[in-house]
C-alpha cells in the first residue's frame, strides 16, 4: 500500500505482503536459528538503525569498495548514459543513493530537461523517503516510485517505465549464496525487456588483510552494525537477547573465497524470540552466521551471466583492480 504520495514521488511498500521471501512472517528467523550451524536471513541487519549504521560503515577508511565504486562510475558514468539511453534508474537497495547522483547527472545531461524516472528499492522506508525528498530537490525533472520491499518483492512488481536499467551497487552481490546467484540474475532478466540492462558493482579477490580490515574497522562501526541485527530481533519478534553477551567476527574463507560475518557467544546463555515460540541454548564461543561478502573474478561472473541470457557491454575497473562495474544487456 502507499506510504508517500506526491505529484513527482510515490512510496509503496510491498512487505506487507510478508517480511520474509521464503515464507510466513519469522519463519527464515526460526529455520536458521534452529539449525547447526546457526544462522540469521542476512537482511534482518537493515532496519532503520542498522541502514544508518551501514552508511557510517561505507565513510570509514578501511571500507574501500564504497570509494573505489564511486570513483569508477566517476569516469564512467557518461558512458553508461551513452550506451544505455536509459530513462529509467531502477535501485536494488538504494540506501542514501550518494552514488546515485553519478548515474542521475549522466542521464539529465544526456536527455537536457526532458523527464527521467529513478526507482528506488530498499527495506528501509525512512532511509528511501528521506533519500528520495533530498534527490528531489536536486533534480527538478526527476520523478521517483519508491518500493519498500525485498530483492524478490521489488523484481516481481516493478512498476512499467520507459528504457530501464537495473543498479546492484555496492557488492551486494558477494551478500547472495552462489546457490541463489543464478536464480536471482534469472529474476532480474526476467524483469527487464529486450534490450533493457544491468549494471553489477562487485568487488574482486585481493590480500587478505585488506580484506578483512574492511569488515572489522577499528571504530568498531562494523562490529555495532552486526550486532544490531539482534536488537531488530528483540524488538521485532519479542526477543532478549542481550547484544553485549556477543562479539563480533568477521573472517576470510579461503576455500570459498567470502568474508564471513558472525555474531559470536561469549558466554553460556538462554535465549527466547516469545513471538517466534523459539528458545535457544548457546554455547561459549557458539557462533551465528550473519552475513556473506563474496569476492569475485571477472571471467567467471561475466560467463554466468552470459548462461542467463545477459551480454556483457562494458567492465570497468579500478588502477589496482580491487573492483569493478560490469554493464550487460538482456538480448
Amino acid at each position: 500500500m502507499p506510504t508517500t504520495s506526491s505529484p513527482r514521488l510515490s512510496v509503496r511498500s510491498l512487505m506487507s505482503r510478508g517480511a520474509s521471501p521464503k515464507g510466513p512472517e519469522g519463519q527464515d528467523v526460526i529455520e536458521g536459528l534452529s539449525r547447526i550451524p546457526r544462522s540469521i536471513p542476512t537482511y534482518y541487519l537493515y532496519d532503520d538503525h542498522g541502514s544508518e549504521l551501514f552508511e557510517q560503515i561505507c565513510a570509514q577508511p578501511e571500507y574501500y569498495p564504497t570509494r573505489t565504486e564511486r570513483q569508477i562510475l566517476q569516469r564512467a558514468a557518461p558512458e553508461i548514459a551513452t550506451l544505455t539511453q536509459m530513462r529509467s534508474l531502477v535501485e536494488l537497495g538504494s540506501g542514501s543513493a550518494s552514488k546515485t547522483r553519478l548515474l542521475l547527472d549522466s542521464m539529465v545531461s544526456h536527455w537536457e530537461k526532458q523527464p527521467i524516472r529513478y526507482i528506488p528499492i530498499d527495506v528501509s522506508a525512512k532511509i528511501l523517503e528521506r533519500s528520495a525528498e533530498d534527490l528531489l530537490s536536486s533534480y527538478p525533472t526527476l520523478s521517483i516510485q519508491g518500493l519498500v520491499a525485498t530483492y524478490e518483492l521489488a523484481l516481481a512488481d516493478l512498476p512499467p517505465a520507459p528504457d530501464r536499467l537495473v543498479a546492484f551497487l555496492g557488492s551486494t552481490l558477494g551478500n547472495i549464496p552462489p546457490q541463489e546467484c543464478a536464480r536471482f540474475f534469472t529474476q532480474v532478466y526476467a524483469a527487464l525487456a529486450a534490450g533493457e540492462h544491468f549494471l553489477i558493482g562487485v568487488d574482486l579477490q585481493k590480500d587478505v588483510d585488506t580484506l578483512e580490515a574492511a569488515y572489522d574497522d577499528q571504530m568498531g562501526i562494523s562490529a555495532a552494525f552486526n550486532l544490531n541485527i539482534l536488537n531488530h530481533l528483540n524488538r521485532r519478534y519479542g526477543g532478549n537477547f542481550v547484544s553485549d553477551h556477543f562479539r563480533h567476527f568477521a573472517p576470510y574463507n579461503a576455500t570459498t573465497e567470502q568474508i564471513e560475518i558472525y555474531i559470536v557467544s561469549d558466554r553460556a546463555q538462554t535465549v527466547t524470540l516469545k513471538n517466534l515460540s523459539l528458545s535457544l541454548d548457546l554455547k561459549p564461543g557458539e557462533q551465528i552466521l550473519t552475513e556473506v561478502s563474496r569476492k569475485f573474478q571477472v571471467p567467471a561472473l561475466r560467463s554466468q551471466l552470459q548462461d542467463v541470457g545477459f551480454t556483457t557491454l562494458e567492465v570497468w575497473t579500478d588502477p589496482q583492480d580491487w573492483y569493478a562495474v560490469l554493464l550487460l544487456q538482456k538480448q
